[in-house]
Protein backbone atom coordinates (compact mmCIF):
# COMPACT_ATOMS: atom_id res chain seq x y z
CA UNK A 1 0.00 0.00 0.00
CA UNK A 2 0.96 3.67 -1.07
CA UNK A 3 0.46 5.12 2.60
CA UNK A 4 -0.55 8.97 2.31
CA UNK A 5 2.20 10.71 4.80
CA UNK A 6 1.15 13.22 7.37
CA UNK A 7 2.70 16.09 5.33
CA UNK A 8 0.67 15.42 2.03
CA UNK A 9 -2.79 15.23 4.81
CA UNK A 10 -1.58 18.36 6.34
CA UNK A 11 -1.00 20.38 3.15
CA UNK A 12 -4.67 19.59 2.58
CA UNK A 13 -4.96 22.64 4.70
CA UNK A 14 -5.13 25.21 2.03
CA UNK A 15 -8.42 23.10 1.04
CA UNK A 16 -10.61 24.46 4.14
CA UNK A 17 -10.99 27.47 4.88
CA UNK A 18 -10.38 28.25 8.51
CA UNK A 19 -12.40 31.51 9.22
CA UNK A 20 -11.05 32.34 12.91
CA UNK A 21 -13.73 35.01 14.42
CA UNK A 22 -13.12 38.66 15.85
CA UNK A 23 -13.23 37.73 19.40
CA UNK A 24 -12.83 40.29 21.54
CA UNK A 25 -12.91 40.73 25.54
CA UNK A 26 -14.74 43.90 26.31
CA UNK A 27 -13.85 45.60 29.65
CA UNK A 28 -16.92 46.61 31.51
CA UNK A 29 -17.52 50.44 31.64
CA UNK A 30 -15.47 53.04 31.38
CA UNK A 31 -11.98 52.32 31.83
CA UNK A 32 -9.91 55.90 32.81
CA UNK A 33 -6.51 56.03 32.76
CA UNK A 34 -5.57 58.38 35.52
CA UNK A 35 -1.68 58.80 34.86
CA UNK A 36 -1.35 61.53 32.43
CA UNK A 37 1.82 60.58 31.19
CA UNK A 38 0.50 56.96 31.18
CA UNK A 39 -2.29 58.05 29.68
CA UNK A 40 -0.48 60.20 26.63
CA UNK A 41 1.75 57.04 25.98
CA UNK A 42 -1.17 55.30 25.50
CA UNK A 43 -2.48 57.54 23.23
CA UNK A 44 0.68 57.55 21.34
CA UNK A 45 0.64 54.04 20.38
CA UNK A 46 -3.25 53.62 20.01
CA UNK A 47 -2.99 56.42 16.90
CA UNK A 48 -0.55 54.80 15.30
CA UNK A 49 -1.18 54.10 11.84
CA UNK A 50 1.39 51.70 10.92
CA UNK A 51 0.35 48.12 12.42
CA UNK A 52 4.47 47.09 13.35
CA UNK A 53 5.12 50.52 15.00
CA UNK A 54 1.62 49.60 16.49
CA UNK A 55 2.40 46.98 17.95
CA UNK A 56 5.89 47.71 18.74
CA UNK A 57 4.73 50.53 21.09
CA UNK A 58 1.86 48.86 22.90
CA UNK A 59 4.91 46.59 23.95
CA UNK A 60 6.61 49.49 24.96
CA UNK A 61 3.72 50.57 26.76
CA UNK A 62 2.89 47.15 28.70
CA UNK A 63 6.56 47.13 29.85
CA UNK A 64 6.31 50.47 31.04
CA UNK A 65 2.62 50.10 32.93
CA UNK A 66 2.53 46.02 33.62
CA UNK A 67 -0.18 46.65 35.74
CA UNK A 68 -2.18 49.04 33.05
CA UNK A 69 -6.02 48.75 33.87
CA UNK A 70 -6.40 48.64 29.54
CA UNK A 71 -3.52 45.70 29.70
CA UNK A 72 -6.06 43.19 28.45
CA UNK A 73 -7.92 45.59 25.97
CA UNK A 74 -4.22 45.88 24.26
CA UNK A 75 -3.70 42.09 24.57
CA UNK A 76 -6.70 41.51 22.60
CA UNK A 77 -5.59 44.62 20.31
CA UNK A 78 -1.82 43.37 19.75
CA UNK A 79 -3.40 39.79 18.94
CA UNK A 80 -5.18 41.63 16.09
CA UNK A 81 -2.04 43.37 15.02
CA UNK A 82 0.25 40.25 15.06
CA UNK A 83 -2.22 38.22 13.21
CA UNK A 84 -2.54 40.97 10.38
CA UNK A 85 1.32 40.27 10.30
CA UNK A 86 0.65 37.02 9.77
CA UNK A 87 3.43 36.86 12.95
CA UNK A 88 2.06 33.56 14.82
CA UNK A 89 5.22 33.87 17.51
CA UNK A 90 3.73 37.00 18.29
CA UNK A 91 0.48 36.26 18.15
CA UNK A 92 1.29 33.24 20.73
CA UNK A 93 2.92 35.69 23.02
CA UNK A 94 0.39 38.13 23.09
CA UNK A 95 -2.30 34.76 23.90
CA UNK A 96 -0.67 33.40 26.45
CA UNK A 97 -0.04 37.19 28.22
CA UNK A 98 -3.56 37.19 28.15
CA UNK A 99 -4.22 33.88 29.18
CA UNK A 100 -2.21 34.74 32.33
CA UNK A 101 -5.11 37.33 33.08
CA UNK A 102 -8.29 35.80 32.05
CA UNK A 103 -7.41 32.32 31.54
CA UNK A 104 -11.75 31.38 29.93
CA UNK A 105 -10.63 34.32 26.85
CA UNK A 106 -11.75 32.20 23.51
CA UNK A 107 -10.49 34.12 21.71
CA UNK A 108 -6.40 33.73 23.18
CA UNK A 109 -7.57 29.66 23.30
CA UNK A 110 -8.51 29.45 19.99
CA UNK A 111 -5.61 31.28 18.88
CA UNK A 112 -3.20 29.37 20.81
CA UNK A 113 -4.96 26.23 19.92
CA UNK A 114 -4.48 26.65 15.98
CA UNK A 115 -0.98 27.55 16.43
CA UNK A 116 0.27 25.21 18.24
CA UNK A 117 -1.58 22.56 16.71
CA UNK A 118 0.26 23.45 13.58
CA UNK A 119 3.67 23.92 15.73
CA UNK A 120 3.07 19.92 16.77
CA UNK A 121 1.80 18.64 13.27
CA UNK A 122 4.63 18.21 11.25
CA UNK A 123 6.20 15.29 9.21
CA UNK A 124 8.33 14.93 12.86
CA UNK A 125 5.64 15.78 15.49
CA UNK A 126 6.09 17.97 18.27
CA UNK A 127 4.30 15.87 20.64
CA UNK A 128 4.89 18.70 23.57
CA UNK A 129 3.34 20.91 20.98
CA UNK A 130 0.11 18.65 20.31
CA UNK A 131 0.05 18.00 24.10
CA UNK A 132 -0.54 21.80 24.49
CA UNK A 133 -2.94 22.50 22.34
CA UNK A 134 -5.29 19.56 23.30
CA UNK A 135 -5.08 20.95 26.82
CA UNK A 136 -5.70 24.12 25.35
CA UNK A 137 -8.84 23.09 23.20
CA UNK A 138 -9.69 21.05 26.32
CA UNK A 139 -10.63 24.44 28.38
CA UNK A 140 -12.24 26.07 25.32
CA UNK A 141 -14.92 23.44 24.87
CA UNK A 142 -15.91 24.32 28.35
CA UNK A 143 -15.02 28.16 28.98
CA UNK A 144 -18.21 29.92 29.95
CA UNK A 145 -19.93 32.33 28.34
CA UNK A 146 -18.45 36.07 29.20
CA UNK A 147 -21.32 38.09 30.76
CA UNK A 148 -20.74 41.08 28.07
CA UNK A 149 -21.22 38.57 25.46
CA UNK A 150 -24.64 37.84 24.00
CA UNK A 151 -26.09 34.12 23.38
CA UNK A 152 -26.45 34.78 19.47
CA UNK A 153 -22.44 36.33 19.47
CA UNK A 154 -21.57 33.50 22.05
CA UNK A 155 -23.09 30.48 19.31
CA UNK A 156 -21.15 31.95 16.43
CA UNK A 157 -18.08 32.03 17.97
CA UNK A 158 -18.18 28.72 19.36
CA UNK A 159 -19.88 26.86 16.24
CA UNK A 160 -16.42 28.66 14.73
CA UNK A 161 -14.07 27.53 17.59
CA UNK A 162 -15.47 23.96 18.70
CA UNK A 163 -14.62 22.07 15.66
CA UNK A 164 -10.86 23.72 16.13
CA UNK A 165 -10.87 22.17 19.35
CA UNK A 166 -12.15 18.56 18.64
CA UNK A 167 -9.21 18.41 15.78
CA UNK A 168 -6.65 19.19 18.27
CA UNK A 169 -7.60 17.10 20.53
CA UNK A 170 -7.98 14.25 17.74
CA UNK A 171 -4.50 15.70 16.25
CA UNK A 172 -2.91 15.22 19.69
CA UNK A 173 -4.82 11.58 20.36
CA UNK A 174 -3.36 10.08 17.42
CA UNK A 175 0.09 11.60 16.70
CA UNK A 176 1.12 12.28 20.42
CA UNK A 177 -0.87 9.38 22.34
CA UNK A 178 -1.30 6.57 19.29
CA UNK A 179 -4.62 6.34 20.39
CA UNK A 180 -6.53 5.89 17.28
CA UNK A 181 -10.09 4.84 19.27
CA UNK A 182 -9.94 8.05 20.88
CA UNK A 183 -9.07 10.32 17.87
CA UNK A 184 -11.66 8.59 15.68
CA UNK A 185 -14.22 9.67 18.76
CA UNK A 186 -12.80 13.02 18.36
CA UNK A 187 -12.80 13.37 14.72
CA UNK A 188 -16.42 11.84 14.57
CA UNK A 189 -17.62 15.14 16.84
CA UNK A 190 -16.15 17.59 14.90
CA UNK A 191 -17.48 16.33 11.69
CA UNK A 192 -21.18 16.48 13.54
CA UNK A 193 -20.64 19.77 14.07
CA UNK A 194 -20.26 20.90 10.72
CA UNK A 195 -23.26 21.02 8.12
CA UNK A 196 -23.21 18.66 5.19
CA UNK A 197 -21.54 21.35 2.80
CA UNK A 198 -18.87 22.39 5.85
CA UNK A 199 -17.55 18.94 5.42
CA UNK A 200 -16.82 18.77 2.02
CA UNK A 201 -14.92 22.13 2.75
CA UNK A 202 -13.44 22.94 6.14
CA UNK A 203 -13.95 19.20 7.49
CA UNK A 204 -12.28 17.19 4.59
CA UNK A 205 -8.98 17.46 6.08
CA UNK A 206 -10.26 15.87 8.92
CA UNK A 207 -12.40 13.55 7.07
CA UNK A 208 -9.05 12.25 5.63
CA UNK A 209 -7.25 11.84 8.52
CA UNK A 210 -10.13 10.00 10.50
CA UNK A 211 -10.05 7.47 7.37
CA UNK A 212 -6.47 6.85 8.34
CA UNK A 213 -7.10 6.43 11.85
CA UNK A 214 -9.83 3.71 11.13
CA UNK A 215 -7.47 1.86 8.71
CA UNK A 216 -4.68 2.13 11.31
CA UNK A 217 -4.28 -1.71 13.31
CA UNK A 218 -5.06 -1.63 16.67
CA UNK A 219 -8.41 -2.02 18.71
CA UNK A 220 -10.14 1.01 16.58
CA UNK A 221 -9.49 -0.49 13.17
CA UNK A 222 -12.63 -0.03 10.76
CA UNK A 223 -11.93 -1.33 6.81
CA UNK A 224 -15.24 0.01 5.62
CA UNK A 225 -15.40 2.84 7.75
CA UNK A 226 -11.83 3.86 6.49
CA UNK A 227 -13.27 3.00 2.99
CA UNK A 228 -16.26 5.40 3.37
CA UNK A 229 -13.94 8.45 4.70
CA UNK A 230 -11.34 8.16 2.11
CA UNK A 231 -14.42 7.65 -0.23
CA UNK A 232 -15.66 10.97 0.80
CA UNK A 233 -12.10 12.87 0.32
CA UNK A 234 -11.97 11.83 -3.02
CA UNK A 235 -15.29 12.90 -3.62
CA UNK A 236 -14.29 16.40 -2.79
CA UNK A 237 -11.10 16.73 -3.26
CA UNK A 238 -9.03 18.46 -6.00
CA UNK A 239 -8.05 16.01 -8.65
CA UNK A 240 -4.16 16.70 -7.67
CA UNK A 241 -5.01 15.13 -4.57
CA UNK A 242 -7.50 12.68 -5.65
CA UNK A 243 -4.53 11.22 -7.81
CA UNK A 244 -2.91 10.49 -4.15
CA UNK A 245 -5.53 8.97 -2.29
CA UNK A 246 -7.10 7.00 -4.73
CA UNK A 247 -4.51 4.44 -4.45
CA UNK A 248 -4.76 3.83 -0.93
CA UNK A 249 -8.56 4.00 -1.54
CA UNK A 250 -8.65 1.38 -3.67
CA UNK A 251 -5.75 -0.24 -1.57
CA UNK A 252 -8.48 -0.61 1.21
CA UNK A 253 -11.29 -1.28 -1.03
CA UNK A 254 -9.54 -4.55 -2.45
CA UNK A 255 -8.32 -5.99 0.76
CA UNK A 256 -11.19 -6.02 2.05
CA UNK A 257 -13.55 -7.06 -0.90
CA UNK A 258 -11.35 -8.65 -3.15
CA UNK A 259 -11.54 -6.74 -6.03
CA UNK A 260 -12.38 -3.20 -7.62
CA UNK A 261 -15.76 -4.07 -8.93
CA UNK A 262 -18.32 -2.05 -6.84
CA UNK A 263 -16.03 0.60 -5.89
CA UNK A 264 -18.20 3.57 -7.86
CA UNK A 265 -21.02 2.76 -6.44
CA UNK A 266 -19.15 3.44 -3.17
CA UNK A 267 -17.94 6.77 -3.86
CA UNK A 268 -21.26 7.53 -5.93
CA UNK A 269 -22.96 7.09 -2.16
CA UNK A 270 -20.19 8.82 -0.12
CA UNK A 271 -20.66 11.75 -1.44
CA UNK A 272 -23.96 12.33 -0.68
CA UNK A 273 -24.05 12.32 3.11
CA UNK A 274 -20.69 12.95 5.71
CA UNK A 275 -21.86 10.06 7.70
CA UNK A 276 -22.18 6.19 6.55
CA UNK A 277 -25.46 4.90 6.95
CA UNK A 278 -26.03 2.66 10.00
CA UNK A 279 -26.99 -0.35 6.88
CA UNK A 280 -23.92 0.61 5.00
CA UNK A 281 -22.26 -2.91 4.05
CA UNK A 282 -19.56 -4.09 1.82
CA UNK A 283 -19.20 -7.82 0.61
CA UNK A 284 -16.09 -9.31 2.34
CA UNK A 285 -13.87 -10.59 0.18
CA UNK A 286 -13.97 -15.08 0.22
CA UNK A 287 -12.01 -16.29 3.50
CA UNK A 288 -8.71 -18.26 2.27
CA UNK A 289 -10.62 -21.16 3.17
CA UNK A 290 -13.68 -20.56 0.99
CA UNK A 291 -11.13 -19.96 -1.86
CA UNK A 292 -9.60 -23.29 -1.24
CA UNK A 293 -12.96 -24.93 -1.44
CA UNK A 294 -13.92 -23.15 -4.52
CA UNK A 295 -10.59 -24.54 -5.93
CA UNK A 296 -10.55 -28.38 -4.67
CA UNK A 297 -14.34 -28.38 -6.51
CA UNK A 298 -12.98 -27.26 -9.52
CA UNK A 299 -10.23 -30.00 -9.24
CA UNK A 300 -10.75 -33.21 -10.26
CA UNK A 301 -7.54 -34.76 -9.74
CA UNK A 302 -6.31 -33.77 -5.82
CA UNK A 303 -2.98 -35.94 -6.52
CA UNK A 304 -1.86 -33.67 -9.17
CA UNK A 305 -1.55 -30.24 -7.27
CA UNK A 306 1.55 -29.07 -6.73
CA UNK A 307 3.53 -29.88 -3.13
CA UNK A 308 3.00 -25.67 -2.15
CA UNK A 309 -0.28 -25.97 -3.25
CA UNK A 310 -0.97 -29.10 -1.36
CA UNK A 311 0.20 -27.07 1.68
CA UNK A 312 -1.78 -24.09 1.04
CA UNK A 313 -4.80 -26.55 1.41
CA UNK A 314 -3.51 -28.23 4.33
CA UNK A 315 -3.01 -24.81 6.23
CA UNK A 316 -5.85 -22.44 5.03
CA UNK A 317 -8.53 -25.42 4.03
CA UNK A 318 -11.87 -25.99 6.44
CA UNK A 319 -11.26 -29.73 8.48
CA UNK A 320 -13.20 -31.12 6.22
CA UNK A 321 -11.62 -30.28 2.93
CA UNK A 322 -7.81 -30.70 3.96
CA UNK A 323 -8.70 -34.17 5.46
CA UNK A 324 -10.35 -35.09 2.21
CA UNK A 325 -6.95 -34.02 0.30
CA UNK A 326 -5.10 -35.71 3.27
CA UNK A 327 -6.96 -39.13 2.34
CA UNK A 328 -5.31 -38.52 -1.32
CA UNK A 329 -1.86 -37.62 0.14
CA UNK A 330 -1.30 -40.37 3.01
CA UNK A 331 0.96 -43.31 2.69
CA UNK A 332 2.44 -42.25 -0.89
CA UNK A 333 5.85 -41.44 -1.38
CA UNK A 334 6.62 -38.02 -2.38
CA UNK A 335 10.30 -35.93 -3.26
CA UNK A 336 10.37 -32.81 -0.63
CA UNK A 337 12.00 -30.07 -2.82
CA UNK A 338 13.75 -27.31 -0.34
CA UNK A 339 16.31 -25.71 1.74
CA UNK A 340 17.46 -27.53 4.93
CA UNK A 341 16.29 -25.58 8.42
CA UNK A 342 17.82 -28.39 11.03
CA UNK A 343 18.77 -32.15 10.55
CA UNK A 344 20.27 -35.13 12.52
CA UNK A 345 21.34 -38.56 11.38
CA UNK A 346 17.53 -39.38 11.74
CA UNK A 347 14.96 -36.16 11.07
CA UNK A 348 15.75 -33.81 8.34
CA UNK A 349 13.58 -30.43 8.48
CA UNK A 350 12.98 -28.76 5.40
CA UNK A 351 11.26 -25.24 4.32
CA UNK A 352 9.53 -26.13 1.25
CA UNK A 353 6.96 -23.28 0.81
CA UNK A 354 8.35 -19.46 -0.08
CA UNK A 355 7.34 -17.67 3.30
CA UNK A 356 8.76 -20.81 4.60
CA UNK A 357 12.25 -19.97 3.54
CA UNK A 358 11.61 -16.92 4.12
CA UNK A 359 10.58 -16.76 7.70
CA UNK A 360 13.48 -19.88 8.22
CA UNK A 361 10.90 -21.94 9.73
CA UNK A 362 10.24 -26.14 9.15
CA UNK A 363 7.42 -26.64 7.22
CA UNK A 364 8.11 -30.87 6.32
CA UNK A 365 9.86 -33.02 8.62
CA UNK A 366 11.10 -36.20 7.29
CA UNK A 367 12.30 -38.87 9.52
CA UNK A 368 14.52 -41.14 7.56
CA UNK A 369 14.09 -44.64 7.44
CA UNK A 370 18.10 -45.65 7.87
CA UNK A 371 20.39 -43.15 9.71
CA UNK A 372 22.48 -40.55 7.94
CA UNK A 373 26.15 -41.05 8.27
CA UNK A 374 27.64 -38.36 10.12
CA UNK A 375 29.41 -36.96 6.72
CA UNK A 376 26.53 -36.95 4.43
CA UNK A 377 24.40 -35.04 7.36
CA UNK A 378 23.22 -32.07 5.03
CA UNK A 379 23.87 -28.39 7.02
CA UNK A 380 21.78 -25.98 7.52
CA UNK A 381 20.98 -24.22 4.38
CA UNK A 382 21.48 -27.12 2.13
CA UNK A 383 19.19 -27.52 -0.50
CA UNK A 384 17.63 -30.82 -1.89
CA UNK A 385 16.15 -30.40 -5.19
CA UNK A 386 14.44 -32.98 -7.64
CA UNK A 387 16.55 -35.63 -9.73
CA UNK A 388 15.20 -34.03 -12.63
CA UNK A 389 16.70 -30.79 -11.72
CA UNK A 390 20.22 -32.39 -10.49
CA UNK A 391 19.45 -33.29 -7.00
CA UNK A 392 19.97 -34.31 -4.19
CA UNK A 393 16.57 -35.86 -3.62
CA UNK A 394 14.49 -36.16 -0.41
CA UNK A 395 12.24 -38.32 -0.48
CA UNK A 396 9.99 -39.51 2.55
CA UNK A 397 6.15 -40.93 2.54
CA UNK A 398 2.70 -38.43 3.51
CA UNK A 399 2.61 -39.45 7.04
CA UNK A 400 0.68 -36.74 9.63
CA UNK A 401 -0.12 -33.19 9.12
CA UNK A 402 -0.96 -30.50 11.63
CA UNK A 403 -2.43 -26.89 10.95
CA UNK A 404 0.14 -24.05 12.74
CA UNK A 405 -2.70 -20.97 13.62
CA UNK A 406 -0.66 -17.87 12.95
CA UNK A 407 1.01 -15.58 16.11
CA UNK A 408 1.82 -11.46 15.59
CA UNK A 409 4.90 -12.48 13.63
CA UNK A 410 3.85 -15.57 11.42
CA UNK A 411 1.44 -16.13 9.02
CA UNK A 412 -0.77 -19.94 9.50
CA UNK A 413 0.97 -22.86 8.14
CA UNK A 414 0.71 -26.19 8.23
CA UNK A 415 3.33 -29.14 9.30
CA UNK A 416 3.47 -31.59 7.46
CA UNK A 417 5.93 -35.34 8.82
CA UNK A 418 7.08 -37.57 6.89
CA UNK A 419 8.17 -41.41 7.50
CA UNK A 420 10.25 -43.71 5.68
CA UNK A 421 13.02 -40.82 4.53
CA UNK A 422 15.70 -41.42 1.97
CA UNK A 423 18.15 -39.82 0.01
CA UNK A 424 18.85 -40.21 -3.66
CA UNK A 425 21.25 -38.61 -5.97
CA UNK A 426 21.53 -38.50 -9.43
CA UNK A 427 22.76 -41.26 -11.15
CA UNK A 428 26.08 -40.59 -13.37
CA UNK A 429 26.06 -41.09 -17.22
CA UNK A 430 28.97 -43.87 -17.65
CA UNK A 431 32.04 -42.95 -18.83
CA UNK A 432 33.15 -44.74 -22.14
CA UNK A 433 36.45 -44.99 -22.76
CA UNK A 434 37.36 -44.98 -26.90
CA UNK A 435 38.76 -48.66 -27.61
CA UNK A 436 42.24 -48.54 -28.58
CA UNK A 437 42.54 -48.51 -32.91
CA UNK A 438 43.62 -52.29 -33.84
CA UNK A 439 46.35 -51.88 -36.57
CA UNK A 440 47.44 -54.26 -38.95
CA UNK A 441 50.90 -55.61 -39.34
CA UNK A 442 52.84 -53.59 -40.98
CA UNK A 443 53.88 -55.24 -44.66
CA UNK A 444 57.34 -55.07 -46.11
Amino acid sequence: MKKLVLASMMAMASMSLVIVPSLRAQDAGTITIKDPVEFKAYQDADTQSDPKLKAAAFETYLTTYPQSVVKKSILNTLIDLYQGLNDSDHVLSACTRLLQIEPNNLKALLYSVLIKKRQGGGATPDTQALDDAAALAQKGLVAPKPDDINAADWKKLTDAAYPIFDSAIALDDAMSKKDMKAAEDEYKAELMLFTDDQSKSAGLQDSLLLAQAYGAPGAGQDIIKAIWFYARVWDFAPPAYQAKIEPTLEYFYNKYHGGLDGLDAVKKQAATTTFPPADFTIKPAPTPAEKIHAILASQSDLSSLALEDKELVLAFGSKDDADKLWAVMKDKQTPVPGVVIEATATVVKIAVTADAKQNKVADFIVNMKDPIADKDIPKVGAEYKLLSDGGPELDGTYDTYTQVPGTDTSAQSAQIVLREGFIQEKKKAPVHKPTPAHHAPATH
